[in-house]
């Protein structure tokens, strides 16, 4: 038990003294970055999907 006791100790002392916690306005840019990374990629994703899909419709359509 007392070691559990001794590991929180330290975890909290390098939380609070040691992290360096990001600002509420670069906490919210990089909110924004995220968000727009992901609707990027997402984007490119489904426009991958529609791509084969319709390439894989017509290969079937020639073979079928």
């Amino acid at each position: 038990m007392k070691r559990i006791r001794n590991y929180l100790k330290v975890v909290y002392d390098e939380m609070v003294h040691k992290v360096s916690w990001p600002k509420w306005n670069e906490l919210q840019s990089s909110t924004v970055v995220v968000m727009v990374a992901s609707l990027i990629i997402a984007l490119l994703i489904y426009v991958m999907d529609i791509t084969f899909s319709n390439l894989m419709s017509v290969v079937y359509n020639i073979f079928y």
